[in-house]
């Protein structure tokens, strides 16, 4: 478990983190999201003893981080996937870690074989591609068999399957009782990921709360309803207080659930055709919630939330 108090960060004039607190659970993969320049990347550097924090303090396990006496069997991380001497093969710098923790050799092997690098292991780092870096950051962090995993945009440099395999292996690692806490800007597939979210602004918690509390307290959701008989069910659902839009062949309705709008057509004699929950996407809640706390902002802004807005799907949950 991670546990963050009042967590403070000053560069001269410039506040960066301010009295941030959250927790992170075992057992689920927690996402932590917030716009360009809202602190995430400081806030996990102090996580790690990389920046000292100018107030606040981070528990790891109920240590801090400089108190644990072999760090990567306790904590793995992925913060910078460049970080390898170029001209060390991935073996020899996991070698080298190794080591430096004390951690058995052949969990060298291990870790390879786990991220699909087996047959590049004695390679000069520097030639990797930005996927095959990710994976050796990977590696690296599962190197000391960790309780407590941090990643910082992890699926990036990815391919379609690559990114299905760290999601699954997120997935994994959670349902083995570990702590898995992952920073990205890929909203839709956090979407997916991540069963809890931390969202933080200009250094600042914003919200802690499942995905699905998220969304649902940020976006306003709506039923998706066709019938042969839309003319007759708009003025029904109209009397019963819904507020309707129309949308083609089909009306969206607000203010009322699925239940109530099935239950009134079926005393008025309306056939349905559809009629199936609207849930409001990640990328809307987020844009919504954070917009306050964006440091620039363009014209393009408003046009990107129309956009979502019209094409958003219902929010699937974090699947296994």
């Amino acid at each position: 478990m991670i546990e963050a108090r009042g967590l403070t960060k000053r560069y001269g004039s410039t506040l960066a983190v301010n009295e941030l607190s959250f927790d992170v659970a075992a057992g689920r993969v927690t996402g932590f999201l917030g716009p360009n320049g809202a602190g995430k990347s400081t806030t996990m550097r102090m996580m790690l003893g990389l920046d000292n924090p100018t107030a606040g303090q981070v528990r790891i396990g109920g240590k801090r981080y400089h108190e644990l006496h072999h760090p990567l069997r306790t904590v793995g991380a992925l913060l910078d996937a460049r970080w390898v001497h170029p001209n060390r093969s991935a073996r020899a710098h996991l070698s080298w870690m190794a080591k430096s923790n004390r951690i058995p050799a052949r969990r060298v092997d291990e870790v390879l074989e786990v991220v699909g690098l087996t047959s590049v292991a004695n390679k000069r780092a520097g030639g990797f591609s930005l996927g095959m870096s990710q994976r050796l950051g990977i590696a690296s962090a599962l190197l000391g068999d960790p309780e407590v995993l941090l990643f910082d945009e992890p699926v990036n440099g990815l391919d379609p399957e690559g990114i299905l395999w760290i999601r699954q292996f997120m997935h994994r690692l959670a349902d083995e009782g570990r702590t898995v806490f992952v920073s990205s800007h890929l909203l839709s597939e956090m979407a997916l990921t991540a069963s809890e979210l931390v969202v933080i602004g200009k250094g600042q918690l914003i919200s802690q709360s499942s995905t699905e509390e998220f969304v649902a307290r940020a976006a306003e959701n709506t039923v998706k309803v066709r019938s042969p008989q839309l003319a007759q069910l708009r003025g029904v659902l109209h009397q019963a207080g819904a507020e309707i839009t129309d949308s083609g062949e089909a009306i969206l309705v607000s203010g009322m659930d699925s239940d109530k709008i099935g239950e009134i057509a079926a005393n008025s004699g309306i056939v349905l055709h559809e009629l199936s929950p609207q849930q409001g996407s990640l990328e809307q809640a987020f844009m919504q919630i954070t917009g306050d706390s964006v440091e620039y902002h363009t014209g393009l802004e408003t046009e990107v939330a129309d956009v979502l807005a019209e094409t958003s799907e219902p929010l699937a949950p974090a699947s296994r």
